[in-house]
């Protein structure tokens, strides 16, 4: 009689930090699409984490993110990433309206001994479907951004990371006196990625 047992993957780095990156280019697409950074007939309709979710058509954010997720993936294989912080700020006058952190933690043994790690795929994308979910529901907890706004992402990176030109030394665009809202966490059992947003929040100036 057959038995039925509960399996686990296998994660290596590499699959590890491909899984982290790519979460990154899905989250910055759903972030731009819900806090209305870029017109809503700009992004097309995918499935993925096993919900629908949107993407950018806009050649230009393509590529850019196209190019974050590569460069994260390989600073994530070596263990050299921390932080990305994705910034929306007004056009206008360049303040920082709101910054989505994700914190970086890495198994320092796996980046030692290139040992891998187990946890079933379905559990991790569960986790990450709980993040989406909260980011496609920010709204409702998040101030209207009722103004044009730019974005921008930070990388906090190892001093002794090497840097592509691309890429340019920044100061930390901070929010004085923020609100903060965190959401869920998931972890490859190689990476665990916190989440946290902080914003602006006028009715909480001084009159």
């Amino acid at each position: 009689m057959a038995s039925k047992t509960a399996t686990k993957d296998i994660i290596t780095l590499r699959g590890s930090a491909a899984i982290v990156s790519e979460f990154f280019g899905y989250a910055a697409n759903s972030i731009l699409y819900n806090r209305g950074l870029y017109p809503e007939e700009s992004f097309a309709r995918v499935k993925k984490y096993g919900l629908p979710l949107l993407l950018t058509q806009d050649e230009g954010v393509k590529s850019f993110i196209s190019n974050l997720t590569s460069q994260l993936s390989e600073w994530l294989e070596a263990g050299k990433l921390q932080r990305v912080v994705l910034v929306i700020m007004s056009k206008a006058s360049g303040e920082v309206l709101e910054r989505w952190n994700f914190s970086i933690e890495t198994d320092g043994e796996v980046i030692e001994t290139g040992v891998s790690r187990e946890k079933s795929d379905k559990e991790i994308m569960r986790e990450i479907q709980a993040i989406m979910r909260q980011i496609a529901s920010s709204i409702t907890y998040l101030p209207c951004l009722d103004e044009t706004c730019v974005f921008d992402v930070l990388a906090y990176t190892d001093k002794d990371c090497s840097v592509p030109f691309t890429w340019m030394e920044s100061d930390a665009k901070l929010i004085a006196n923020p609100q903060m809202v965190k959401l869920h966490s998931f972890d490859t059992k190689i990476h665990k990625v916190d989440t946290l947003v902080s914003y602006k929040n006028d009715d909480w100036d001084e009159p």
